[in-house]
């Protein structure tokens, strides 16, 4: 097999989940399956995402293989659903965080693979301390060489991801908090209305009052009066709120697409129309 990236790429992404969903076979699927798999005619959907996905494993390891490595091993091996909130591409600054993993504490999972460089690293470690006072950054064992030194003196960890494809016990660096740079225009940043509103409430007793043009700048001026300390854990608690998925629903789909459907919030009528999907023939 050669490895073609622009297409490798076009698969597991929401676009083609939603396609799955609804009994479509994304043509970046079909096109993939013919020219990965031998006699692809002879599998269903399922067993062909799976053989893909396998490939992906050896390599081509992706940020989706990242982050949904990430996300069976730290929420759903460590961690416990109903305690424990993942998010995926949150707006900070000027980046996007990959995955954050919200539990007693919130840490910003940076994803490097073998396939990206670290120009931008410093700037994204910059704006994500803004937000959150735990930073990781997730790499293969040769950009864990190339970062450790950069990293050393910082409170910035580094995880592996091992050529097993486990998170390396031995091969890291522990995050160290550091909340010096966190501010409340970033924390005001992550959350949409109802969740600010829902800080503003618990702690004033009432709603700003301003007109609707107005209504944005005033609710920030009353969650900057809340003391920094106690606006983070508000802040944590309402983002813990979101991607709130029955556990049997995950537990259910198959681990290359687990990812997708968590971040879906995925629901059991539409788990079940995926597993018919996935169980029907290939067809070319």
């Amino acid at each position: 097999m050669t490895t073609n990236n622009a297409i490798i790429n076009k698969l597991f992404t929401q676009n083609m989940f939603k396609d799955l969903l609804n009994h479509r076979t994304p043509p970046a699927l079909t096109q993939v399956a013919q020219q990965y798999i031998p006699s692809p005619e002879a599998l269903n959907y399922g067993e062909i995402l799976s053989q893909l996905y396998q490939f992906m494993s050896q390599t081509y390891r992706n940020e989706y293989f990242y982050q949904n490595t990430l996300l069976m091993k730290l929420l759903l091996g460590k961690h416990s659903i109903h305690t424990t909130t993942a998010l995926t591409q949150v707006p900070i600054g000027n980046s996007i965080a990959d995955f954050v993993l919200i539990n007693g504490k919130a840490v910003v999972y940076e994803i490097k693979t073998e396939l990206d460089t670290f120009n931008r690293l410093r700037g994204q470690l910059e704006d994500y301390y803004k937000a959150f006072d735990h930073v990781c950054v997730v790499t293969s064992e040769s950009g864990f060489s190339k970062l450790k030194s950069e990293l050393a003196d910082t409170p910035v960890g580094i995880y592996v991801l091992n050529k097993q494809n486990r998170l390396s016990n031995k091969i890291k660096k522990d995050p160290i908090r550091d909340a010096s740079s966190v501010d409340h225009r970033s924390l005001f940043s992550l959350l949409r209305k109802k969740e600010y509103e829902s800080i503003l409430f618990a702690y004033y007793g009432e709603l700003p009052t301003a007109t609707p043009v107005f209504y944005y700048d005033e609710s920030y001026a009353r969650f900057a009066e809340i003391p920094l300390d106690e606006a983070y854990v508000r802040v944590l608690n309402e983002l813990k709120k979101r991607n709130r998925v029955e556990e049997y629903n995950i537990s259910e789909i198959p681990d290359s697409l687990k990812s997708l459907a968590y971040f879906s919030n995925v629901s059991t009528k539409q788990r079940l129309l995926l597993s018919e999907y996935l169980s029907q023939q290939f067809r070319g």
